[in-house]
């Protein structure tokens, strides 16, 4: 028997098999435990010693799922027809099927972690026995990397537990634990850890059934199900609108999961699975699972690996560091990394600036404590490793020195050089500069090679990414630290090479860019705004404008303009800006804010901009908001600003909120094809205008079939660069 498999059977006939899939640190499901655990069921179901079996784990968890890894390494299907390919893809279904139905009564030890195909499995059994902790969770989340459950979950979890509880586990990925998935009837008992086998066993010996509930006659689903039940009726017509309105038809699986549960739960259960094998085929063949697992996943777990970190260079710890400038940006900081265990010097130009960046932690943690998120000896001891300070004297011990003061070169040029007069040599120093290049502030600094940009999104405390940019002296001894800083705040890095915006700026530019454009041709706001929602932004860039701040962007466009030497171009921002409004902060920007968070576009914005007699096509203006993010992205490549695609697509996603369905824009390209990509952008070029530029060596690409992932990826520059 495999090594992934043990067998023991006792003297009462009961067979324990215990999986411990070798060299992991969990069961995930793939060939090399689903093979073994076939053949290992499949001898103790013909072994006539063996009454009944007793399924559990060695391990910590039970099974986490499925290979991610696999799973996003896609499948090779040609040459297959239609039937031949659900056959392999419903592999697990029809394993737990024959399972359920071979006529020696299973039970399930849960011990850990039991998530995807692991619950599925256990709803296989006949009986259910967790253990008694309440971190161990149990939940189906195919849906959050664009899958569904594939080995029966979707039709076995509602005839458990009726359609009402099951929606959630399925739509959102929530999970239950162990008594919360007792109460709903998802398992049978909740045990001591220790005694979980023995109480599986002692339901086999006293209370066995090798008939699951629903292949029982009279069976009928918790709640009620069927065309006649107005609940069942109702909820698929409140789910389908609520998918439909969140996701704009962006994301298959809620609606392939909804689909399924209103085909399946008014079926026979072998005709159900049959129903819920075919939606999944449908997934697995869907490029957007492919993206999402490959982006959100696989290349995020490289990245929260530090998987790009410098070899030899030893690893950095970080117990004090400091943060120059205790605004919203550096309090943020300072915030993350005093939960992350370290100290904090939180200084700025007077104690009560300081002191006021310290209550911005005060002030989110008494919230996280009002909603049960925290303790008071947590909050405690976060705010008291932030030391809000006005001078620099206490800079002796850090280990690492962030300067997040304002935006402006002049004010960065003084702090820099007063860092560097108090700082020991051998320190690395950071800004959190959003746009200025990090190697023309490095010139400012005494120790330009000790000198590197950590680019925090806000709310820095909250915010999943941090973008690294290498300047053109930065060290490797740099480079690797700051990726240990980023790790140790259990946040996800991307490293960039220098450039003006470096990568997330320019690319979140391109979207703002396309709108306004849009805006002061005539395009309808609201026509724009629901474009990019529809596209899969998270919001419109008119409702970014005025969250960032109209006076912000203001600001940040006459500095750039200043850092270029050219006049600021500054459109409808310059103004609303003159017009006195700042966006969100003072309830005035391109909407009008009420008193409860409610919004409506200003009216007087009409009498500034020009309307067009005839607004375009919907389609056309998700176009111009999509593809100027794409020649952007391309542009960034060709300049060797990345060094990897793979930073752009998690610098995309993670930090800019560019549609995650799409795995980001390197993803989006591969998917779209390339030379479809530059045949459009020459298109919304030729109409629209340089934003929409695509560079010669990504038209290059195209025409020799290279892509930016995959087999026929081409180099990126920016890897020769970094080197």
């Amino acid at each position: 028997m495999s090594e992934a498999i043990t067998t023991t059977i006792d003297a009462d006939g009961i067979c324990t098999l215990v999986m411990d899939l070798p060299g992991e640190k969990m069961n995930t499901l793939g060939p090399a435990l689903t093979n073994p655990l076939e053949a290992a069921l499949r001898a103790a179901m013909a072994d006539d010693a063996v009454k009944a079996i007793v399924l559990t784990s060695a391990k910590d968890s039970f099974v986490a799922g499925g290979d991610l890894k696999q799973i996003g390494g896609g499948y090779d299907h040609s040459g297959m027809t239609g039937a031949e390919i659900v056959h392999v893809f419903s592999y697990l279904s029809r394993l737990l099927r024959w399972l359920e139905t071979a006529g020696k009564p299973v039970a399930c030890a849960i011990n850990g972690l039991a998530l995807g195909g692991g619950l599925e499995i256990a709803m296989a059994c006949h009986y259910r026995v967790v253990a008694d902790d309440p971190r161990i969770m149990l939940g189906l989340p195919e849906s959050m990397v664009g899958l569904m459950p594939g080995g029966g979950g979707s039709q076995r979890l509602p005839r458990l537990v009726g359609l009402q509880k099951a929606l959630p586990m399925m739509m959102q990925g929530k999970n239950a634990n162990p008594a919360d998935a007792l109460k709903m009837g998802l398992v049978h008992a909740v045990a001591p850890k220790a005694e979980l086998v023995d109480v599986a066993k002692a339901w086999l010996r006293e209370h066995a059934d090798a008939v699951q509930p629903w292949d029982k006659k009279g069976f009928r689903i918790p709640g009620g199900a069927g065309t006649m039940d107005p609940n069942f009726r109702n909820t698929f017509m409140i789910s389908n609108t609520m998918t439909r309105a969140n996701g704009f038809g962006n994301y298959p699986a809620p609606e392939k999961i909804l689909a399924a549960l209103y085909e399946g739960l008014q079926l026979p259960m072998d005709k159900a699975l049959g129903v819920e094998s075919k939606y999944l085929t449908q997934l697995m063949l869907d490029p957007v699972a492919g993206n999402l697992i490959r982006t959100m996943f696989i290349n995020k777990g490289k990245a929260d690996g530090l998987a790009a970190r410098p070899q030899g260079v030893p690893k950095q710890d970080f117990t004090r560091i400091a943060v120059i400038g205790a605004g919203t940006m550096g309090a943020g900081i300072a915030f993350a990394a005093a939960k992350a265990g370290m100290d904090v010097v939180l200084i700025d130009r007077d104690m009560a600036l300081a002191e006021k960046g310290k209550a911005y932690a005060a002030k989110r943690l008494a919230r996280d404590l009002e909603k049960g998120r925290t303790t008071p000896a947590k909050q405690d001891a976060i705010l008291s490793r932030i030391h809000p300070a006005d001078g620099y004297d206490g800079l002796a011990e850090v280990q690492l020195v962030i300067e997040s003061v304002f935006e402006d070169r002049a004010v960065k040029q003084d702090v820099i050089a007063r860092i560097g007069a108090a700082l020991p040599k051998d320190v690395l120093i950071a800004s959190n500069t959003s746009g200025l290049p990090i190697s023309s502030l490095a010139g400012y600094s005494d120790r330009p090679e000790r000198f590197i940009g950590l680019h925090f999104f806000s709310p820095a405390e909250r915010m999943p990414l941090v973008e690294i940019i290498k300047g053109d002296a930065t060290d490797d001894t740099s480079w690797a630290q700051a990726l240990d800083f980023v790790g140790a705040l259990r946040k996800t890095p991307i490293t960039v090479n220098d450039g003006p915006g470096f990568f997330t700026t320019r690319f979140i530019g391109s979207f703002v860019t396309a709108s306004l454009d849009m805006l002061e041709q005539g395009v309808n706001p609201a026509l724009i705004e629901n474009g990019a929602r529809m596209v899969g932004m998270p919001m419109g860039a008119l409702t970014i404008s005025d969250s960032i701040g109209l006076d912000v962007s203001y600001h940040a466009g006459v500095a750039q303009a200043k850092e270029r030497g050219v006049a600021p171009k500054l459109g409808v921002i310059g103004k609303l800006f003159d017009a006195g409004r700042y966006g969100m902060k003072n309830g005035q920007g391109f909407f009008d804010y009420g008193p409860d968070g409610d919004k409506r576009l200003w009216a007087g914005l009409s009498a500034m901009l020009p309307s067009l007699a005839h607004q375009p096509d919907i389609e056309e203006v998700k176009k111009r908001i999509l593809y100027a993010q794409l020649a952007e992205g391309a542009r960034c490549f060709a300049e060797g600003i990345l060094i990897d695609v793979i930073d752009g697509d998690l610098g995309a996603t993670l930090g800019v909120g560019f549609p995650g369905y799409l795995g980001g824009p390197f993803a989006a390209m591969d998917t779209l094809g390339l030379t479809a990509v530059v045949a459009e952008c020459d298109r919304l070029r030729t109409s629209y205008g340089d934003l929409y530029a695509i560079p010669d060596l990504v038209r290059e690409m195209a025409a020799s079939g290279q892509t930016f992932h995959g087999a026929h990826a081409a180099p990126s520059p920016g890897l020769r660069r970094s080197a």
